[in-house]
C-alpha cells in the first residue's frame, strides 16, 4: 500500500501487481492529488479476497471519499472537478 502523506487520503486506488493500467492511473492520481494537497492510498486487491472479488474486472478503480469515481482509466480534469466541489 502506498499513501500520500499530505492530509487523510480522500481518493483510493485499487490495483493489482503487474497492471499496466494501474500504474498509469496512479501517475495521474498522484499529480492530481499532489497539485491540489489531497491524499491518497493504494489498496493491492490480491491481499483481500473480499476487494478481490468485488473489484477483480475493474481495475484500476478510483474511489474518492469512498464512492466509485471511475474505472480503468483516470482522466485527470475529472478527477479535479471531483476534487474540488
Amino acid at each position: 500500500m502506498t499513501e500520500s502523506t499530505q492530509s487523510s487520503p480522500r481518493v483510493t486506488v485499487l490495483t493489482k501487481p503487474g497492471c499496466g493500467l494501474c500504474q498509469k492511473a496512479l501517475v495521474v492520481i498522484e499529480e492530481v492529488c499532489t497539485d491540489l494537497g489531497v491524499g491518497w492510498t493504494e489498496i493491492d486487491i490480491t491481499q483481500d479476497e473480499d476487494l478481490f472479488a468485488q473489484w477483480w474486472e475493474q481495475i484500476p478503480v478510483t474511489l474518492v471519499d469512498g464512492v466509485q469515481h471511475t474505472f480503468w482509466r483516470v482522466d485527470p480534469d475529472r478527477l479535479r472537478a471531483a476534487l474540488t466541489r
